[in-house]
């Protein structure tokens, strides 16, 4: 289904002057509302934004310039292009600095109209395009790298899958790169010049995610001003990246259902359906096939999501990609900071490859940003590093302990224990620091506590339970 035209408001008391407009503009393919005074033209806008205003100067009750300077006065930004009779020099000035973006004298050239309108058009596509480039700044870089068999894997299935419209769910522990992987899949598809637009289904409550997806119309709860386009309006024709769905509410999930299935959805207040022509793409680090079965997230969503399904590995099972991801940041961090540090010590990567990274790329780029700040020097050393263990003296026993009996996940995890109790016994068990010391976010350190079954008392004392009533649990299972 394609979605309609962008919608351009004609303001004008002359009903003839109207109906010549309403021609002239659905030639284009636009839609088209109308209003016969300045106060039905304010009442339309806060009922549906459009994307061109085309205003009379002379009207009853509120002239074109109280208009343009009320939208002024209330931050409205949409193009506007003044159609008058009664036009002069200072009134054109005039208009033009209360916000117009062109003047033109009645009778029209219908030619040089046609050349306006697009331009305004042409500018309200930038202005949208610079409010949600903000959104994709986090996923700037459309470059994975990596030559491990299992993150080729998932490159290889994204080129795929990138020249076709099927949803593609990514999976995989925090950290690990689903948002980088959907910005390249949009930058490998055919809608690469549209938007891209990133959604962060947990950061926000459930009634404000609704009218960040769905957009609202005026007056539809406390506060709502005016009507407002949601993400699935303002991304026509371009990609919707939904991060973190697994944590969706199920009211939404069934909105979300619809607009999967059918392209078209209601703003919150609204009876209108709107067609939309996106792609739709979701992250998650949750065991979506264990949230199903538990009643937790709708099956027949979870059929729509999972037609492409990509896993991304943790870094601790790509171990070869550390040198080149970290030179990678190096590079980055050091010209975003003006700092002259140009390569990492020999001992500095050993500890990288070494280190389990429990918080996967994301901590891994957090580490080198910290160590190229604190670099004294060119060269990049295991003390710039601030890793548990990289500048303390030898200890014995071993800080990585050596599990006599079991396999590889029970010593992984065994280390990761370690790693734990050191930095919370540098901390005094200060939750927040120790988190702080090992660049992970605190509640996912709390969450690896909890997993390893590690606690702390009142006084700063850490203890942990024997060895064997966690280890054996694959590492894997991490991801949830």
């Amino acid at each position: 289904m394609n979605a309609a035209g962008p919608l351009v408001l004609v303001v004008d008391d002359d009903p003839t002057a109207r109906r010549m407009l309403d021609v002239r503009m659905r030639a284009l393919g636009c839609q088209v509302a109308m209003a016969g005074t300045g106060r039905e033209a304010l009442t339309a806008i806060e009922r549906d934004l459009p994307a061109v205003i085309l205003l009379d100067l002379q009207m009853p009750q509120m002239d074109g310039m109280e208009v343009l300077r009320t939208l002024s006065r209330e931050a409205v930004d949409v193009p506007t292009i003044v159609i008058t009779a009664h036009g002069s020099i200072d009134t054109a000035v005039e208009a033009m600095k209360e916000g117009a973006v062109d003047f033109i004298l009645k009778p029209f050239d219908p030619q040089y109209l046609e050349i306006a309108v697009r331009r305004a058009l042409e500018r309200r596509q930038l202005l949208d395009s610079n409010r949600l480039f903000r959104d994709a700044l986090a996923a700037r870089s459309a470059n994975i790298l990596g030559e491990s068999a299992l993150i080729r894997a998932a490159i290889q299935t994204a080129q795929k899958a990138s020249g076709t419209n099927s949803t593609i769910l990514l999976l995989g522990e925090s950290g690990t790169g689903k948002e980088v992987f959907a910005h390249t899949i949009h930058q490998w598809s055919p809608r690469r010049d549209k938007p891209f637009v990133v959604v962060n289904c947990v950061a926000l409550s459930e009634h404000l995610l609704e009218s960040e997806l769905f957009g609202h119309e005026k007056g539809a709860f406390t506060g709502a001003h005016q009507a407002k386009k949601g993400k699935f309006e303002t991304a026509n024709g371009g990609t919707v990246f939904l991060d973190e769905i697994g944590d969706m509410p199920l009211p939404l999930q069934t909105k979300l259902l619809r607009v999967l299935q059918d392209h078209e959805f209601e703003r919150v207040g609204g009876t209108r359906p709107i067609a939309t022509d996106i792609r739709v793409l979701a992250a998650t680090n949750r065991d979506l096939d264990g949230a199903v079965q538990a009643g937790r997230f709708r099956a027949d969503l979870f059929y729509r999501l999972n037609v492409i399904r990509i896993v991304l590995p943790p870094l601790r099972d790509r171990r070869d990609d550390i040198p080149a991801l970290a030179q990678h940041f190096l590079v980055r961090y050091a010209a975003e900071t003006k700092r002259h540090v140009r390569r990492i010590a020999a001992e500095a990567m050993d500890l990288l490859e070494q280190y389990p990274w429990p918080g996967n790329v994301r901590e891994l780029a957090n580490t080198i940003e910290r160590a190229v700040v604190l670099c004294a020097g060119e060269t990049i050393t295991p003390a710039d590093l601030a890793l548990p263990g990289a500048h303390l003296p030898p200890r014995s026993p071993d800080p990585i302990p050596v599990v006599e009996a079991g396999g590889f996940h029970e010593q992984i995890n065994a280390y990761r224990r370690q790693v734990l109790l050191t930095a919370m016994q540098r901390t005094n068990g200060n939750h927040t620091q120790a988190a702080k010391l090992l660049g992970l976010h605190r509640t996912y350190f709390l969450r690896l506590l909890q997993k390893l079954d590690i606690r702390s008392d009142l006084n700063g004392g850490v203890r942990t339970p024997p060895q064997d009533t966690e280890a054996s649990t694959p590492a894997s299972s991490d991801a949830r």
